[in-house]
């Protein structure tokens, strides 16, 4: 089986899906007609495009995490002002409640790559994948079929959902740590 290396796919990364997440977003802003809707909701899109830069630049050049960790910090706070603002002034529950997942999501990353809590990066891992599905999989497929509706009731069962994928998450890191092998260091004892 033939592989790339991973700067090359690091590189057309960077130039397909993050340059993307971060263009699109400034081709709308400068066509919504000075719009404030349509200036917000583009402008989240900005978080995720500028994270997934940091990720494929920290991969590419093989950086440490600390810098994207901390960043993921600042993203966590835009991310609760963006739910916040949904809530109150969009009356949209459903969104609101899909940010501050993703707030949860960037602390999460910000524990484990900024501060190092290296023993939250299964349980990060399992929460990724499971709130990925609740806040955008399942939101999505509802909106394709004309089925989405942003109510309270909603965003109550969204809130449960995301509620129970963290507590699976850390029940799932706690598992994987508890079945870890152990490493047993013994002495060399040498020859007098």
């Amino acid at each position: 089986m033939c592989s790339a290396p991973s700067t090359h796919i690091s590189v057309k990364r960077i130039f397909t899906s993050e340059a993307m997440q971060t263009i699109f977003p400034t081709i709308i802003i400068s066509q919504a007609g000075g719009d404030p809707a349509v200036i917000f909701g583009a402008s989240g899109l900005f978080l995720f495009g500028f994270t997934y830069l940091y990720v494929g630049i920290n991969q590419l050049y093989s950086l440490p995490g600390d810098g994207l960790g901390w960043f993921s910090l600042f993203v966590a706070v835009c991310a609760i002002v963006f739910g916040t603002v949904f809530l109150v002034h969009f009356h949209d529950p459903v969104a609101a409640v899909m940010w501050y997942l993703w707030a949860v999501l960037w602390l999460l990353f910000f524990l484990v790559l900024g501060l190092h809590m290296d023993n939250l990066t299964i349980a990060t891992g399992w929460f990724t994948l499971t709130v990925a599905h609740i806040s955008a999989t399942i939101p999505a497929l509802l909106l394709l079929t004309g089925a989405f509706e942003s109510t309270g009731s909603n965003a109550l069962w969204m809130a449960a959902a995301g509620l129970a994928a963290l507590v699976f998450s850390f029940v799932m890191g706690r598992r994987a740590a508890s079945t870890a092998p152990v490493e047993v260091h013994t002495p060399v004892l040498q020859a007098s």
